[in-house]
């Protein structure tokens, strides 16, 4: 696959490990093997850098993962536009900013809010960075740390264990963060322990306390206007927390297998999807100091587990990634949801993040597809497939580019926002990224280009993008 300038774009086409042989379960739960035979293959050359965009890209070195540059903490990569470096660590051209690189764990969760970026894996540690250097971190007990969302003041991590730790920073030492509570807190299981009416089963013959997840808490999701934190588990259920109190208002079962992800979306309504294939909408009705959710609509149903949502609440858009590669999305248009596929990964999609009109969906075939959606037509188009990792993208994180560089002067005009992109793998790695809504259209020239299929819902297809004739009222 090559741009026109006779660069070649990199697009790994060997049988991918991840995309073959894989059961609903394990994907469910992120396990991949450990010796990626794609990584140790010297055959695949792998290039450092992005290929933003077929009349842009120019050919660049191959990857030199091993070297002294690259294995520093905060390694600079050298793009092709050299003359737009500047020293304010602002790169006017789209494309990789760098790689921070610390071989500690694999990369499970990321986290950005202005200039500071927060890094989970399975090495128990949480590092903060700031400015894109190491500023400061933290441990939990736990071991791998699955999701992070940031409150105020307050950092909320998931982890395997089940439980939700929540960290502050703090006053006295700027940088130094304290565990300040978990979820369910002591208090609350204890008063949970001695009332029979809060446990449910869990397993065949064994029962626990409705506010406790028994399983790996898979995601988070934050209703920051009415102060809630959704939390999603392997456990199947689904739970509902104030923040104010950390009280669980709510426990729902949700779903027949493990749901990996959880968000709250807009006009009330709160999207699951689960390893038994379903993308789940359930509509919040509050009574009283609590809550009360109900099913009101399944968007998919199919064979292949549900690994990633992401929700753009400004346009009351959906969308779902899965382990046979495909990104599912629904628009809501007054009581119905319609929508579409966009094809363009070889294997599983296992993050989603939103940025303005982009959609960024990472891949265990280690790429990450850029998609904007035209306003107008309602159209989405793959602007770019960024490359350079070398194993599974796990995560992603997004902020825009003049929340992250105080002072830059960044055009803030509807389709010419900058954002700043940050994908953790299970190389150990993440790597930074600028996109904007202005790049290119990626096409590709020696084979079929990614693609967008649009859906009605007149006639729904199981499998690939069906969804109930039950319309979500308001």
């Amino acid at each position: 696959m090559r741009n026109e300038t006779g660069g070649t774009m990199v697009v790994d086409l060997q049988t991918d490990p991840y995309n073959n042989n894989h059961s609903r379960h394990n994907l469910s739960r992120g396990i991949f093997p450990p010796d990626d035979p794609i990584i140790v293959n010297s055959n695949v050359t792998h290039q450092r850098f992005s290929s933003v965009s077929a009349s842009t890209m120019s050919s660049g070195p191959a990857s030199g993962e091993g070297s002294p540059c690259v294995m520093s903490p905060w390694a600079r990569v050298s793009p092709p536009w050299g003359a737009d470096f500047n020293e304010d660590n602002v790169l006017e051209t789209n494309g990789l900013i760098g790689s921070i690189v610390r071989k500690e764990g694999h990369i499970y969760s990321l986290a950005a809010s202005g200039d500071l970026l927060y890094t989970g894996s399975d090495s128990k540690n949480i590092r903060v960075w700031k400015n894109l250097k190491e500023h400061a971190g933290f441990k939990s007990s736990s071991g791998l740390i699955k999701a992070i969302v940031i409150f105020g003041d307050r950092i909320f991590t998931g982890h395997q264990d089940g439980k939700i730790r929540i960290w502050k920073v703090s006053k006295r030492k700027p940088g130094k963060h304290k565990r300040v509570g978990t979820l369910p807190t002591f208090k609350s299981m204890v008063k949970s322990s001695v009332n029979p009416k809060h446990f449910m089963e869990v397993r065949r013959n064994r029962n626990s306390v409705k506010t406790k997840h028994n399983d790996a808490v898979s995601s988070l999701s934050l209703d920051v206007e009415l102060g809630f934190l959704y939390s999603s588990s392997w456990d199947t259920t689904i739970k509902v927390w104030r923040i104010s109190d950390s009280k669980c208002l709510e426990s729902i079962h949700a779903h027949d297998d493990a749901i990996n992800s959880v968000m709250f979306g807009f006009d009330d309504l709160v999207f699951t999807g689960s390893a038994d294939g379903t993308v789940k909408v359930w509509k919040r009705e509050l009574q009283g100091k609590g809550t009360k959710h109900t099913l009101a609509q399944v968007l998919l149903k199919q064979e292949n587990a549900v690994t990633a949502l992401a929700v753009q609440s400004k346009s009351s858009i959906v969308y779902c990634g899965s382990s046979d590669g495909l990104v599912n999305y629904w628009e809501r248009s007054k009581r119905s949801f319609t929508g579409g596929i966009l094809k363009g990964h070889k294997s599983a999609v296992l993050c989603l993040a939103i940025a303005g009109n982009l959609l960024l969906s990472g891949s265990a075939d280690k790429n990450i597809c850029v998609w904007r959606r035209d306003p107008s037509d309602k159209s989405h188009q793959c602007l770019s497939v960024l490359t350079g990792h070398m194993g599974p993208v796990k995560c992603l994180a997004v902020e825009e580019e003049r929340a992250c560089h105080k002072g830059t002067k960044a055009s803030v005009a509807e389709g010419d926002r900058k954002w700043i992109v940050y994908s953790g793998s299970l190389d150990k790695s993440v790597k930074v990224w600028r996109v904007s809504e202005r790049m290119a259209t990626w096409r590709e020239m020696d084979e079929p280009a990614a693609s967008s299929e649009r859906k009605s819902s007149s006639s729904p297809h199981e499998g690939s993008g069906a969804w109930s004739s039950r319309n979500v009222e308001k």
